[in-house]
Parts: structure tokens; C-alpha cells; sequence
């Protein structure tokens, strides 16, 4: 399905019947990594999988940030009536649901971020140097984006009120320091570094992320936040 929303064709999957749930995917991917969460997900939640902008068949390509696409997700969500739905997004997607939330303080109910990063400098400086050079082979402005964005201030992040659930992998790409950092200023968070995890294992064609988040969601850890 198809909706124009902040200027560009935006797709989208829904499927399920229930509370919303929108689901946002990673740098150079599509709603497609999340199928074994969203087939779970789906007996009690209504899905809402979207493609961001420039990524899968969305339009929008030579016009990325991702402060265009934490307004691309208010305004879908604005534009499909949805009320203050349940947000969980993977890496640029995690990018994305901050930022909206921080621009948007009354647009989620609960928020889920995997594999966060307030600012470039909070991936380990490996995965900057190869996006450094793959930016350079391919002139990708996907790319780009990565190694320039996002610039969220710790300020920022202390404005954030609804209730987080920030996932990471104990290999993950992002520092272990900067997802400590992060549940640090969001007052409103529940950390979990997941051992034995890298990046997206855990998300990618998973099924575990639908156990952590349904235990969040059901409520079992809100007492530790």
C-alpha cells in the first residue's frame, strides 16, 4: 500500500487486528526484515511495516535525512488516525523513532529502539571507516546520512517521556558505552544488552525481538523504569 506523506510515496504492509504497532527498518533494508516479529505480532496488534523514504518502494532517495523521516512517520501517522501507537524501530529506524519522539513528544504510547546512535561517533570506529569508504565507492546518500546524522543532543534526549525499551547486542556496532549513554538521559528507559548479539541478529528475520518486546509491552518491566 501506498500514502503520500511529507512530500514522497510512502509504502507501507499492514496486517492484524489490534493495537497499532509500527515497524521501522534499518539503513539499506525494508519492512521485509521484520516477517517473523510482524507474524507474531499480528495475532494481538494491528502492523504497520513501513518502507522509509528511499528505501524499498518508497520514493524519496535524493532527499533523505533522518529528520525528513521522523516527520514522514508523524505524518503517517497523523494521516492514518492513528492514536498514540506503539513505535519499534532497528538502526536507522531506532534513529528515526528517537528523534520523533523528541520532535513529537505525544506521538507513541511505548517505544522500542535496537541499535541506536544519538550521533555518528557512537558506532565503533571500524563501522565509520567502512562506511567512510563504501560512501566514497558508491556516492550513496543513504550513506552519507551515516557518517553526518544524527545529531541528537543530550538535551534532547532528556525530553523524551514515553516509555523506551532500548535494546542493543553485546557486539553490536554501536558502543556499548554510547547505548549506556543513551538510557542515561532517557529517563523514561529500560536498557537490555543482549548477550552474544551483534547488530540485527536478534531483529533480522528473528523471532526474537517479539518476545522482548512483548514482555515490555505487556507491561512486566514498566515497575523498573
Amino acid at each position: 500500500m501506498f500514502i503520500t506523506v511529507n512530500g514522497i510515496r510512502l509504502h507501507y504492509e499492514v496486517s492484524g487486528k489490534g493495537p497499532a504497532v509500527i515497524l521501522v527498518h534499518g539503513n539499506g533494508e525494508d519492512h521485509r526484515i521484520f516477517k517473523e516479529t510482524t507474524d507474531l505480532l499480528i495475532k494481538e496488534y494491528t502492523v504497520y511495516a513501513l518502507d522509509s523514504r528511499g528505501h524499498g518502494k518508497s520514493s524519496g532517495k535524493e532527499n533523505i535525512s533522518y529528520e525528513k523521516m521522523a516527520k514522514d512517520v508523524a505524518e503517517f501517522i497523523s494521516i492514518m488516525e492513528l492514536d498514540r501507537p506503539i513505535y519499534c524501530g532497528f538502526s536507522d529506524g531506532a534513529i528515526i523513532g528517537v528523534l520523533a519522539a523528541v520532535r513529537y513528544p505525544e506521538l507513541f504510547s511505548k517505544m522500542v529502539v535496537c541499535g541506536a546512535n544519538a550521533y555518528p561517533e557512537g558506532l565503533k570506529r571500524r563501522w565509520l571507516f567502512l562506511f567512510g569508504f563504501l560512501g566514497m565507492l558508491f556516492r550513496d546518500p543513504k550513506v552519507f546520512m551515516m557518517l553526518n546524522e544524527p545529531q541528537i543532543s543530550g538535551k534532547e534526549l532528556g525530553q523524551i517521556s514515553v516509555p523506551t525499551l532500548i535494546l542493543a547486542g553485546e557486539y553490536d556496532m554501536v558502543l556499548t558505552s554510547h547505548t549506556e549513554y543513551l538510557a542515561s538521559k532517557i529517563k523514561t528507559s529500560l536498557l537490555r544488552i543482549l548477550p552474544g548479539e551483534t547488530h540485527g541478529s536478534y531483529v533480522i528475520h528473528s523471532r526474537k525481538l517479539y518476545f522482548y518486546m512483548k514482555r515490555f509491552l505487556m507491561n512486566r518491566e514498566q515497575a523498573e523504569i
